[in-house]
């Protein structure tokens, strides 16, 4: 995307498409993240880029609009995303309840433990509602940015509870690479991040409240 008429400011942003092997175009070294390692991010460096007429993508000017709709689509993959991270790390660790014994019986006996358990459970499982609720709008032709940002938002949230619970309930080894419960802590931190924060969700959900 580029501006055509910065004087026209956000209405003036246009997609182009540029060819990969394009003169002055340059893929720089991949970023050293915290989390989702297995998606490459990398900066993409414009020098003197020449894009012919042929090459914009939609309208001249449609840019922005293009870029916000897409952005509520993918805030319900972020979503399945998200309860796909928080199963995971679930699945990595509910066995281990059973299976270390502390005091006689296993720690998932213990009713501490239980009711930690089953209230992640219950947050995830209403995430996962909202998720499909929301996706079943999308499909229908229903508004659904509302509910969107509100799925962004709260699957965040039980995301990174579900597994910082998990480090925790693993306890020392939690702690370690030897489960994968440390990989969806780190993995759950980019919820909040892209595909606009979770601050961004919340004046989204906020403007779209009907008071009346």
């Amino acid at each position: 995307m580029a501006n055509v008429d910065p004087s026209k400011g956000y209405k003036g942003i246009t997609c182009f498409v540029v060819p990969r092997d394009s003169p002055g175009l340059e893929i720089g070294p991949k970023e050293d993240k915290l989390g989702i390692k297995a998606s490459s991010t990398c900066p993409v460096i414009f020098t003197d880029v020449k894009v012919p007429a042929e090459n914009v993508l939609g309208e001249v000017g449609k840019g922005y609009k293009y870029a916000i709709e897409i952005l509520n689509e993918g805030r319900i993959g972020i979503g399945a995303q998200m309860v796909g991270l928080s199963l995971g790390a679930l699945d990595q660790t509910l066995p281990y309840l059973r299976e270390r014994k502390q005091f006689g019986q296993a720690i998932g006996n213990f009713q501490g433990m239980q009711h930690q358990v089953a209230q992640i459970a219950t947050e995830l499982e209403a995430v996962r509602a909202l998720t499909y609720n929301t996706a079943r709008l999308k499909m229908a032709g229903k508004p659904f940015i509302k509910e969107a940002a509100m799925v962004k938002l709260l699957s965040a949230q039980v995301a990174e509870k579900t597994a910082s619970r998990c480090v925790e309930w693993l306890g020392g080894v939690g702690f370690t690479k030897a489960y994968l419960a440390e990989k969806f802590y780190r993995d759950a931190k980019i919820g909040a991040i892209y595909e606009g924060t979770s601050n961004i969700q919340l004046q989204t959900i906020a403007k779209l409240i009907d008071y009346n």
